[in-house]
């Protein structure tokens, strides 16, 4: 497959020129305007050399940004009294002299940002000095807030946070001018990350090629992303035998200087890595004391010994400071496997104190005063549970199931919500593990995360949210969206999500395509949500009939062929590609849909293959070539991937994908078997794509084509976008208490049933968790003026044994991103009727109805 084969010249991403509030950029100048780039010469850029590190990486970031917009890069006048012209000064109150000289004169008020975590002002002032007419000003409340503040001009400008990680190209300007005024930001989710997980064979091999590993020319880049999506914490890289400080020293002091707060994943407790246990000796004097079993009832004094270093290591920046941490406490069992049979609560009562101990100890001030964090990761979630609490300093972490849905959140009826360290949120785009792993390419609806995400800031998780994305890559488009909300949740709005899709893609690839290609990757997104390609094989859907003359296609045909539609509108789009972002299309629209079209052919093609071959027909063979043309196909799509830009993504695309046979991955990808048999092999033949499981055959309507929504209580019924096939529908606001049938808003269905008898209504619903660990998700639902059944969604990950109920429910409710619920109802006259359903707790997220006789059901 090649894209962008044919080509004519379209608007590149450029920035946003609207003009009509302050700091806007514009490509005209107004009376009192700053001009930022005035005929394709950049203004000058000026840091005190006293400001703190991570000022001084941005401003040179920024000075090369320039340089990409404008052509030429800006002069860096050495001190303030020799800048002349128009000039951008960054800079932190009381570390740079020259911004604490702006506060003095009174040309700089910073009530809108003093005191507040991150917050930045820009702002343009007059005359600030004799030879500068007028300056743009970036102020932080402290150092992040300056790095934040810059890199949001640069975004403004037009230079994408993926313009090193996607290739997104800048669009060149000659005149760029900055409106008159002030504007201020802060984030509302204090820590934002992302951990690198799951990173071999991708990341690793990538790293390993590129950079000669895991190291600090490799994490540069990684930091630079995560500032410029305006992120501030990471979880590294740990799969063994990587361990962040031991890898490189100078990763540790790179991060630090760059302004990110790093921490260490769930079950590598106070900033160890966990390879780090079985490389001591690499350790020298910081906790060369390690070894024997990872068990504290065995082991206690090694593995203090072992913490102690870690936290010595946070405190060697000299000076008594430590380099930013948000430190992990707690325990899990060596490998991420829990520590212990049963719920240990007094054990990991006690290791958290120890924890503690060594933190007051090794940094002299209160356990208090360092950031800490636990991580109520799968088993960890019960001692929670069953009642084992942690300081209120700690933040406590909930996280979902590994899919996408989050299993707990604070209940107002039984936690502290002003607790000082707050609660947090760790979720899922990547994972190993059960019922299969999925890492090899995005499959994460934005619209599911803006629920669930919603949901956590007004449940009160605030402090921490931190996202699994693999590798990084595939994941530039949902990765955007997350750390977009996480800034601020109030602003993502319903109405925010609606138009994020075209808003990246006019970021992206400017506004002559962007329209479509944000209806290209909605459509993906819902295609791609429906079943992780590593649970898509030969038996996942259901085949047509077949006779000796026609194939009906069925199911996996319908499937299959909206892929291939949705394949072909990417390649009309396609030759409309600038040449300059074949690069970045590639990565992030032309590959994405190409693989998974390709894959869901290959396996309709062997589910057919199978079955004829089953019954000796010879339509198998051309069946069987289907396969094998497919599987050359995603071996030359990998290749392609890695060939761009000279072998800058080799390795990247190397995870296996095809021939799951159980959770874990196959250790080398290889064809599928698929079968021959005598007779020509090539036989004329004729496929019916006449669907026999639609949602219309099974009488499921979209949730979302509702005749009537009667809000209530506050709260109604609305359309949640790229949530499901078609969207969802979600009563808002969430983070509500429960409400009863009489003071809820519901929603209404006209419906007509040709005969009369007892009749089903059936839901079809996102599979969320009930978030409070009580009686599950309720939902109400009633006929005409009948009374209100209520129906309960109670899907419960379990860990363990699949053979048992819950776990059975659960594994059936991923695998197909949804589940059904029904309620019966007596008898009903043939005719008109109405189906309702009322908003009963938060979290139910309907997809699909319907209400047809039982008997048919």
């Amino acid at each position: 497959m090649r894209w962008g084969l044919a080509l004519v010249g379209l608007m590149m991403a450029s920035p946003a020129l609207g003009c009509d509030t302050p700091i806007s950029i514009c490509a005209r100048p107004g009376r009192a305007d700053f001009a930022l780039i005035d005929h394709g010469r950049p203004a000058a850029l000026y840091v005190d050399g006293t400001a703190d590190p991570a000022v001084h990486h941005v401003a040179d970031a920024f000075a090369q940004d320039l340089t990409r917009v404008s052509g030429h890069g800006p002069q860096r006048p050495s001190e303030i009294g020799r800048a002349s012209g128009n000039l951008v000064v960054i800079g932190v109150p009381g570390q740079s002299s020259t911004i604490d000289g702006l506060i003095r004169a009174g040309k700089l008020k910073l009530n809108s940002i003093t005191g507040k975590w991150e917050a930045y002002q820009q702002l343009v002032v007059e005359h600030p000095w004799p030879n500068v007419p007028r300056a743009l000003v970036i102020v932080g409340a402290d150092r992040r807030g300056a790095v934040f503040g810059t890199y949001d001009l640069s975004e403004k400008i037009g230079v994408s946070p993926w313009y090193w990680w996607a290739d997104v190209p800048v669009t060149r300007h000659a005149q760029l001018y900055l409106t008159a005024g002030s504007r201020s930001d802060h984030p509302r989710v204090k820590y934002r990350g992302f951990f690198i997980n799951d990173e071999a064979p991708a990341f690793s091999s990538w790293t390993q090629k590129q950079f000669g590993g895991a190291n600090s020319k490799a994490y540069a880049h990684v930091f630079e992303l995560l500032l410029r999506l305006k992120g501030n914490m990471l979880w590294p890289a740990m799969w063994a035998p990587r361990a962040f400080a031991l890898d490189d020293p100078a990763n540790i002091k790179l991060a630090d200087d760059m302004g990110v707060v790093m921490g260490t994943s769930h079950h590598e407790p106070m900033t160890r890595a966990q390879a780090e246990w079985h490389r001591g000796a690499e350790l020298g004097a910081l906790g060369s004391v390690t070894g024997g079993k990872w068990d504290y009832t065995v082991n206690a004094d090694n593995l203090r010994a072992f913490w102690r270093g870690g936290i010595e290591r946070m405190m060697s920046k000299g000076g008594g400071q430590a380099y930013d941490n948000l430190v992990t406490v707690g325990m899990r069992g060596d490998g991420d496997e829990p520590m212990a049979e049963g719920t240990a609560t007094a054990l990991l009562e006690r290791i958290v104190a120890d924890q503690r101990k060594i933190i007051a100890d090794v940094t002299g001030k209160p356990a208090d005063q360092t950031p800490q964090v636990w991580a109520l990761y799968k088993e960890v979630q019960d001692y929670y549970d069953h009642g084992m609490r942690v300081p209120d300093d700690v933040t406590l972490l909930f996280s979902d199931d590994n899919w996408g849905q989050i299993r707990r959140l604070p209940d107002p009826q039984r936690d502290n919500l002003a607790r000082k360290g707050g609660y947090g949120v760790y979720y899922h785009f990547d994972y190993v593990g059960g019922p299969r792993n999925y890492k090899w390419i995005n499959t994460n609806q934005i619209g599911k995360v803006w629920q669930q995400m919603d949901l956590a800031y007004a449940s009160g998780a605030r402090n921490l949210w931190i996202v699994n994305v693999g590798d990084i890559k595939p994941m530039e488009y949902p990765l955007s969206f997350f750390l977009a909300m996480a800034w601020n949740p109030e602003a993502m709005t319903l109405d925010a999500l609606r138009r994020f899709p075209e808003r990246w893609t006019r970021a992206t690839f400017g506004a002559a395509l962007a329209s479509q290609i944000a209806e290209l990757l909605s459509t993906y997104g819902a295609y791609a949500a429906r079943r992780k390609p590593e649970l898509v094989d030969a038996g996942s859907f259901a085949l047509g009939e077949a006779t000796p003359t026609t194939l009906y296609g069925g199911e996996f045909g319908e499937i299959a062929g909206k892929w291939l539609a949705l394949e072909n509108r990417a390649a009309t789009v396609a030759v409309h590609i600038p040449a300059a972002q074949h690069s970045a299309w590639f990565q992030l629209v032309g590959h994405p849909i190409g693989a998974l079209s390709n894959l869901y052919q290959m396996y309709d093609a062997l589910a057919w293959n199978r079955r004829l071959g089953s019954a000796n027909d010879p339509r198998a063979n051309v069946f069987a070539d289907q396969v094998e043309a497919r599987y050359a196909n995603d071996l030359e799509l990998t290749k392609t991937y890695h060939a761009l830009n000279a072998g800058k993504w080799d390795g990247m695309m190397s995870q296996s994908h095809i021939g799951y046979t159980n959770w874990q991955e196959p250790p080398k990808q290889v064809i599928p078997a698929i079968t021959r048999v005598g007779g020509p092999r090539t036989i004329a033949y004729s496929i019916n794509e006449v669907p026999v499981r639609t949602e219309a055959a099974r009488g499921m309507r979209d949730a979302t084509r509702y005749d009537r929504a009667v809000p209530a209580s506050g709260l109604g019924w609305q359309r949640v976008p790229d949530l499901g096939l078609s969207g969802a529908i979600v009563a808002l606001p969430q983070g509500r208490p429960p409400t009863t049938p009489d003071r809820a808003p519901r929603v209404e269905y006209d419906w007509s049933l040709a005969k009369a008898g007892k009749v089903r209504a059936t839901l079809r619903l996102a599979p969320t968790i009930d978030i409070h660990g009580s009686a599950g998700v309720r939902i109400g639902v009633s006929v005409d003026a009948g009374p209100v059944q209520t129906l309960v969604s109670n899907l419960i990950p379990t860990p363990g044994d699949a053979a048992s109920p819950e776990q059975r429910s659960w594994i059936a409710a991923v695998i197909a991103n949804a589940h059904d619920i029904s309620a019966e109802f007596p008898a009903l006259a043939a005719g008109h009727h109405t189906l309702k359903l009322w908003r009963i707790d938060d979290n139910a997220v309907v997809e699909a109805v319907k209400l047809v006789p039982a008997a048919n059901d």
